[in-house]
């Protein structure tokens, strides 16, 4: 890495606190994640059911909201009294939200992730090429983001099909504790790789300049391959794939492994049942296991996507793609995140610093505490 990329990434090695097992119920997992479905919604309530038998998640935390089916758009006024409805059901001890509905997926201005995480806020909007407002959540290391942050990260379980979203949800069960390995049906074993792919649109190719950096950093922890085409394929192991076109093709002629991430930076990737451009769906339909796209014109800000290398670090420090992929975006307002919520393939893992050199420290399930004086690295 030369100077000007070092200086690129701020990087900061943290002396983690031990945390006591008692704490475990108050990170983002089945205890912790109210499941929200639309009653109004016979695939919601199919969706509902499904992953709360999948995922164990408590009755309790199963609400049920009453707001009209099958709209790709929510207004303001109705997603006030969805609000309205939503407030008092919710206690302090949930910490974010799995959203049981194939659409709505956006409310006005802003995605319905990012509603339901913020309330709705036009200073998360943006008409034009402009800012917005940035998260706190970006980056960070907490476990806790209702607790820490006042927000609740919120993703959709969409797919093309209830039937696609089931297969999801399986995905995703299937990743814990997988430690992005998977077995093929041929009975061989394969590790999960990252794909960094520099592609020929130099609007959408913003995020490159960081991959590097990235590779740099996080090499020595995973297969990174830096890759300089429009597409990726016949691959058998891909775990992580980023690339920026208003169209990927190939996709289905690869392997994804369970609980894989992938994303493509374009204008209206989030609009998930739109054909202008590419919908982030197609990547969950080619076996992925979590995406993300605006729902809004963005421009290219890369502030306004995944940071590959944010992303990638926190997953592979044992968080669930829920918190991975939404401390990857500082400024996530029009983007909506799409997948299986607690999908954790390093669940119990911690990215440590040995000798100047990171690496993952498997711990055992049961071993759900991270012990590391110093782990983790946090990009910027």
């Amino acid at each position: 890495m030369n100077r000007q990329q070092h200086n690129a990434l701020i990087v900061f090695l943290l002396l983690m606190p031990l945390l006591g097992i008692g704490s475990l119920a108050a990170e983002v997992n089945q205890k912790t994640v109210a499941l929200l479905v639309n009653k109004n919604d016979p695939e919601s309530m199919e969706i509902a059911a499904y992953y709360q038998q999948q995922r164990h998640i408590p009755d309790q935390h199963v609400i049920y909201l009453d707001f009209v089916s099958g709209k790709d758009h929510l207004s303001e006024a109705e997603f006030a009294e969805i609000s309205r409805q939503l407030v008092s059901k919710v206690n302090d001890n949930i910490q974010a939200y799995a959203l049981a509905w194939r659409k709505p997926w956006r409310v006005g201005c802003m995605s319905i992730t990012s509603a339901f995480a913020f309330g709705f806020d036009k200073r998360h909007c943006a008409s034009g090429c402009r800012s917005i407002q940035a998260s706190g959540y970006y980056a960070s290391k907490s476990r806790q983001p209702y607790t820490d942050h006042g927000l609740r990260p919120a993703m959709l379980l969409s797919g093309k099909s209830v039937p696609a979203v089931k297969q999801l949800i399986d995905r995703g069960v299937a990743a814990d504790y997988s430690r992005g390995r998977a077995r093929l049906a041929s009975g061989a074993q394969v590790t999960g790789v990252a794909y960094l792919l520099s592609t020929s649109d130099k609007l959408r190719n913003v995020r490159a300049g960081v991959y590097p950096a990235i590779e740099s950093i996080l090499g020595s922890v995973i297969k990174i391959n830096r890759i300089q085409a429009d597409k990726l394929q016949d691959r058998n192991n891909v775990l992580f794939y980023f690339t920026g076109l208003k169209q990927v093709d190939g996709i289905a002629d690869n392997q994804y492994l369970p609980g894989a991430m992938a994303d493509h930076l374009t204008s209206a990737g989030g609009q998930l049942f739109s054909h202008g451009q590419m919908s982030l769906l197609e990547w969950l339909e080619a076996g992925a296991t979590g995406s993300y796209g605006a729902v809004v014109e963005p421009c290219n800000f890369t502030a306004k996507f995944p940071h590959p290398g944010v992303a990638m670090e926190r997953y592979l420090s044992g968080d669930t793609l829920l918190e991975a992929y939404w401390k990857s975006v500082r400024m996530p307002g029009q983007g909506v995140f799409v997948g299986e919520p607690l999908a954790s393939p390093f669940k119990g893992c911690v990215i440590q610093n040995v000798n100047g050199h990171l690496t993952i420290a498997n711990k055992r399930p049961e071993e759900l505490v991270e012990l590391s004086a110093k782990s983790c690295l946090k990009l910027f």
